[in-house]
């Protein structure tokens, strides 16, 4: 647990080391604006002769969140990039991941006036994470890792907001969405919504799983942001997806709030609550047999999260 501490501790260091102002480019009227974001959160309890009993634990979470913006007349294209991976150890515990998260975003808009709030708007969102997933304490069989899944959503349509970094609403009638898996062994089981493996009585396979699910709908997103009281930053992101072919009216729900609590310039707390549902992902329950799982309906799947750390804008 020492050097875990430690290694989290150099960490922050580098992350302040990196501090430095927002860039802003101006050349012939055009206007870059890049703002970037580390955080370090920490959780640690430790009990000493404590009647009540307990388990001595610390967990670090490392996020990292870059953001590139163009805007020139009428025409905005924002991208951004966001990471974030946690982990737990506990007493008497191996370590263990708690958040892992990778998030590549852009859009790009055009209104033909000034007085209008409309805008006709493409985009383009890439998720997966870093490394393997497991259903702990099982480390033998990994449940998710890179690009297993990965999912993409490429469309187009319209984005309304006044100021689209506080208020956005966006709607595309044609939206692709592709769940890569990219893991031979998941792809054969099935994993994500992609068709699995097909296998003969005897128990050889036939056909290997398919690593790609690709679909298209119709997908709704709402971002908010604003500042409730001097200290207190909050933001809502909702999205809302649906297959026009496979499953229409199964909708896919990605819904996250958090709470940013500002201590001072450098210190701040997190409280945050992140919801998904994606009907293509089922649960696995066990059964009587062992080693042998029965696959049951997807289920909400609920992420809450608080932290107090350090967070440097540069």
């Amino acid at each position: 647990m020492r050097n875990f501490l430690i290694i989290s501790l150099i960490l922050l260091f580098q992350c302040i080391q990196a501090q430095s102002d927002t860039l802003i480019i101006e050349k012939e009227n055009l206007k870059w604006l890049q703002t970037n974001k580390a955080g370090l959160d920490f959780s640690e309890v430790t009990f000493v002769n404590w009647s009540a009993g307990g388990s001595n634990s610390i967990s670090t979470l490392l996020s990292f969140i870059s953001k590139l913006k163009y805007e020139q007349n009428n025409l905005v294209w924002k991208s951004s990039a966001r990471m974030r991976f946690g982990l737990n150890k506990q007493e008497n515990q191996r370590l263990r991941k708690t958040e892992d998260e990778l998030e590549l975003a852009s859009s790009l808009g055009y209104r033909k006036d000034t007085l209008t709030n409309w805008y006709y708007s493409a985009r383009f969102n890439f998720k997966t994470q870093f490394t393997n997933g497991y259903n702990y304490p099982d480390r033998n069989n990994e449940i998710s890792g890179l690009m297993a899944p990965g999912y993409l959503f490429i469309g187009a349509g319209a984005e309304y907001g006044k100021n689209l970094e506080k208020l956005s609403f966006y709607m595309s009638p044609l939206t692709f969405k592709s769940t890569l898996v990219l893991d031979e062994d998941l792809a054969n089981a099935g994993s994500f919504g992609v068709k699995p493996a097909i296998f003969d009585e005897g128990g050889n396979m036939i056909k290997s799983g398919e690593r790609v699910r690709t679909e298209m709908g119709i997908l709704v997103t709402n971002s908010y942001g604003t500042q409730v009281l001097e200290n207190i930053f909050i933001k809502n992101q909702l999205s809302l997806y649906t297959d026009y072919i496979n499953s229409f009216g199964n909708i896919d729900i990605d819904w996250e709030i958090v709470f940013d609590f500002k201590v001072n310039s450098y210190v701040n707390a997190t409280l945050g609550s992140h919801i998904r549902y994606d009907n293509d992902v089922k649960t696995l329950v066990a059964t009587e047999i062992e080693d042998e799982f029965e696959e049951k309906g997807a289920k909400v799947q609920w992420k809450q999260i608080l932290g107090l750390g350090v967070s440097i804008d540069f």
